[in-house]
């Protein structure tokens, strides 16, 4: 039977971090550009842009984070299950599996919107 990865605490907490990171690191670019395109506007869009200067701090601490849930979740030693444990579920870890996914996406595209943000004006 195949091991499901570890759902520990620890890699939860490394997700959510590099998930409130790639927010924080996409609310000064991409965040506005997809407000912009599903129609919402409006001057207070404008002030998002004042995040502008952290964004490679916000970039650096969501990679750390996403880094450390990936390490967690696919890299680390996993302990044996019981039969019909939590975390003998495949369930158990896959919430935790997207969440750094899409963080590690939307970290991608915050970090390269000078490239590709042209297309879409």
């Amino acid at each position: 039977m195949q091991q499901s990865p570890d759902p520990s605490p620890r890699s939860s907490w490394f997700a959510a971090g590099g998930v409130a990171g790639a927010i924080l690191a996409s609310s000064c670019c991409v965040l506005p550009l997809v407000l912009v395109t599903l129609g919402v506007s409006g001057a207070w869009i404008g002030n998002f842009t004042a995040l502008e200067p952290l964004k490679p701090v916000f970039i650096g601490v969501a990679a750390i984070f996403i880094g450390l849930g990936f390490w967690q979740v696919y890299f680390r030693p996993k302990p044996k299950c019981e039969d019909g444990s939590y975390c003998a579920r495949p369930q158990s870890a896959l919430i935790t599996q997207i969440a750094l996914w899409l963080a590690a996406a939307l970290v991608v595209l915050a970090a390269t919107i000078d490239w590709w943000a042209k297309f879409f004006y």
